[in-house]
Parts: structure tokens; C-alpha cells; sequence
């Protein structure tokens, strides 16, 4: 199998290939830290060797149940927030078609739990009337507000449509293996639950059940998505050379760009099933770090879309940014340009040629226009865009992440500044004990 491939020569301007190879006794400890558990955060590290470490009868107690709900469920409701839901959805909705509908054999995957706008939850609800649907509900407590409150409301109204004997076959709990609230009621109701290991968080989970159990039951083959991640364990493990680590090489790229006063990394894609991976990576950097007043900020573009949008500010604006670029090399169908004898449009140029050419050399015209206007460009390319590169991207994502955050010298794996909005909120609500 082939690999993704990392290309960073358009980065090269405001830093030079000698100060990225003068770091890689850093990123070498960095990643060393992530393997022997030596730095901040280190009592949650079990995302490192997930992927080589999830077995057979893992995988298939979770496939069965992914195919017990797709024959029970027309629609499947995640609920969750932030890596309870985006490493799932990022996955979905890249390998799923972007016109699948409920004519289509497999079963729907909804969102909720991430949001408390009210009239996202009477839309969804008002959706689901009458569908056949269940509910995956992802939470390591069961008290986070945004999840708690949507699976309130959907559970009550799924016990309602079919009787609460039926509905508890229709609820899988994704949650703590001992403790938390929704812990204590999958257990009084007997729910089928699946556990979050202590020693993984939420952005890192993708490669647990909290990732591929909705993966799974949109109809997505999990196999190969591990087989992806597995390889790119082995091959951004500490013991690869820095100039065969593309994880190494890219965290130690980013943060010399970052030293040299790039404040901004924007995350493109000219695919638009790559959305919400772009949607996980913001998450995935922004949270593990954006502390102690350091960090990229994380942003996305999808292109050529947003070249007529975002395209002048990139081009123009502040330097204050740089790109990587999210590239598939084959697209999995074909279409052609057709000639037109009026040629009104004036593209009888391009006529017996791939829609796909044209995107490439959008791509490659987008990254000559950028790094000639000051925007240092990396280059990540996956061989084609299925389950295995994708698992392959995700991780060396992940293992970048860790790498780089200890080059800042912050904690990957917490995320203080999260509570403060919740502290203020629940004051507000006059929630006992605030």
C-alpha cells in the first residue's frame, strides 16, 4: 500500500531546510515523550498505540452492533460535542456520497449534542417523527450540558414512539467504564455500552468506539480505516529517523513558522468531502494548543470555493499565515469536459479533459499565486481518499499534534480554558452549587 505524502519545500523562505533539520533532536525527545510518557499530560497517552492495540473481538462486538442498530434504525442520532462527534463525522462525510439520501441502503447518520439551539432540536425531532431511529450517546460523564440536554429530549421521545422495552434496544452509551452519570442509567436501563478509556481524550478517540461505532453503522468499513492508522504508528514512531518522519517533520515545520511569526495555520482542501476534517484538525490543534497564551490559531478554507471568498485575504492580507494543503491525487469517478459547438462559455479548450485535471491545476495555480504572494505552503497528498489513507491522515494528525505542543512546551491533553464559559453559564442559570 501506498502512503500519504508530506511536502514542505514551499514552506522554505521565511525558514530555511537547515532550521528544520537543526530540531529534530527536539522533536526526536518530543515524540520520545509521547512513547515513554515523560512529559505534561502523560496519564493520557493511550491514544499512541491505539490503532496496533485494538483486537479482532473489539472490532467485531463493534461491527455487531453498528449491523444490530443499521437493521433496527433508519437513523442513527450521535450525540455528542466536539471529539465526541467530529472524528466520526469527518470520516462520514468523506467517504460517504454527497447526495446519499434515504433511498440509499444505508442508515442515516444525524448530529446532536452539539448544539443548544432550540430550534436545531425541534427541527431534528420534528425529522425524526415517524423514522425508525436510535441513538449512540457519547459521553465520559453524562453531565455535559449540550449532550445531556439533546438526549433528554430524544430519548423521551423515542420511548414514546416505541415503547421503552424497544427503545433500550435502540440506545447505545459510549461513556466511562465505571463512573458518571450515564454510566449509572445504561447500567439501570441496560443499555449496550461501549467504554472510553481513562487515558484517552475526546479530540484523540476517533480510533476508539466513540469514532468507529458511528463510523461503522454508516456503513463504513472500520478495518482498513485501522489498518491506515496502524501504519502510520509504525511509521511516525520515535525510533524513524526525523527525515523519514513526516509527523516529526511537520510539527517541527509549523512551529519554525510559527517562531518566525506566522500566527495563523489555514487548513485547505480543493475536496469538499474534506470539510470536516479540516472541522477535527481545528479541534484537534486549537484545543490541545491554545494555552498559556501560545499557538497557531487553527483555520480552514474549502477550494476553489472559498477562493472567491477568502481567496483576496489569503492572498493579500496580513503575513501572518501559512497554508497546508489537504490534496487527494485520484478521484474515484471520472468526468469528462464535453465539447460545445456554440462555445458560449469559451471552455471548448479544455474539452475531452478531466473535471479533475482542472482542479489540479486550480491547486497548483492556488499554491504558485500564495507562495509568491508570502504564504509559505505544506503539501499533505493522499494517494485517494478511502478508509485507509483516511486512517493514515487522522493519526499522523494526531501524532504531529502531540509532537508539536510539546515543541511549545504546553499540555496536548487538557483544556482549562474550556470550563470558564461553563462556569459563567450555569451561574446564569442559577445551577445549584454556582
Amino acid at each position: 500500500m501506498k502512503k500519504i505524502v508530506l511536502d514542505i519545500e514551499k514552506a522554505f523562505g521565511p525558514i530555511t531546510p537547515e532550521q528544520i533539520s537543526a530540531q529534530a533532536w527536539r522533536s526526536a525527545a518530543c515524540n520520545q515523550a509521547l512513547e515513554n510518557g515523560t512529559r505534561k499530560g502523560n496519564d493520557f497517552l493511550g491514544w499512541v498505540h491505539l490503532p496496533s492495540s485494538i483486537s479482532q473481538t473489539e472490532l467485531a462486538d463493534i461491527q455487531a452492533t453498528a449491523n444490530r442498530l443499521r437493521s433496527k434504525c433508519k437513523v442513527v442520532v450521535v450525540v455528542g460535542i466536539g471529539g465526541s462527534y467530529l472524528g466520526a463525522k469527518a470520516v462520514i462525510d468523506a467517504l460517504s456520497g454527497s447526495f446519499e439520501s434515504l433511498d440509499s441502503t444505508n442508515t442515516q447518520i444525524v448530529y446532536a449534542g452539539h448544539t443548544i439551539d432550540e430550534d436545531y432540536l425541534h427541527e431534528l425531532s420534528a425529522y425524526l417523527k415517524g423514522k425508525l431511529f436510535g441513538i449512540i450517546n457519547i459521553s465520559k460523564s453524562g453531565t455535559t450540558t449540550e449532550p445531556a440536554l439533546a438526549f433528554r429530549i430524544l430519548k423521551k421521545q423515542l420511548e414514546e414512539a416505541v415503547g421503552k422495552a424497544e427503545a433500550q434496544t435502540r440506545i447505545v452509551a459510549i461513556t466511562d467504564k465505571d463512573r458518571g452519570a450515564l454510566r449509572t442509567l445504561a447500567t439501570k436501563e441496560g443499555y449496550t455500552t461501549f467504554t472510553i478509556p481513562d487515558d484517552v481524550g475526546g479530540r484523540f478517540s476517533v480510533f476508539t468506539p466513540v469514532g468507529l461505532l458511528p463510523i461503522a453503522v454508516a456503513g463504513i468499513d472500520i478495518e482498513p480505516l485501522i489498518a491506515g492508522a496502524t501504519a502510520m504508528e509504525q511509521n511516525s514512531a520515535s525510533d524513524i529517523p526525523f527525515a523519514d518522519n513526516m509527523a516529526e517533520i511537520y510539527a517541527v515545520t509549523r512551529n519554525e513558522l510559527y517562531n518566525n511569526g506566522k500566527r495563523i495555520e489555514i487548513l485547505a482542501n480543493f475536496h469538499p468531502k474534506l470539510h470536516y476534517v479540516s472541522e477535527w484538525w481545528k479541534q484537534l490543534f486549537g484545543e490541545s494548543e491554545g494555552k498559556e497564551h501560545k499557538g497557531l490559531f487553527p483555520a480552514s478554507v474549502d477550494f476553489t470555493t472559498d477562493l472567491h471568498s477568502m481567496g483576496q485575504w489569503i492572498q493579500e492580507g496580513e503575513r501572518t499565515i501559512f497554508e497546508t494543503v489537504l490534496s487527494v491525487a485520484k478521484p474515484k469517478y471520472r468526468v469528462e469536459v464535453p465539447f460545445d459547438e456554440q462555445d458560449l462559455d469559451g471552455l471548448n479548450f479544455l474539452a475531452g479533459q478531466r473535471v479533475d485535471h482542472v482542479n489540479k491545476m486550480a491547486e497548483l495555480g492556488t499554491q504558485q499565486a500564495h507562495v509568491e504572494g508570502g504564504v509559505p505552503n505544506i503539501r499533505i497528498e493522499l494517494p485517494e481518499l478511502n478508509e485507509y489513507y483516511l486512517g493514515q491522515l487522522l493519526y499522523f494528525f494526531e501524532r504531529a499534534c502531540g509532537i508539536s505542543a510539546y515543541l511549545l512546551d504546553v499540555n496536548p491533553f487538557n483544556q482549562p480554558g474550556v470550563e470558564a464559559y461553563k462556569k459563567n453559564m450555569f451561574k446564569l442559570l442559577n445551577k445549584p452549587g454556582y
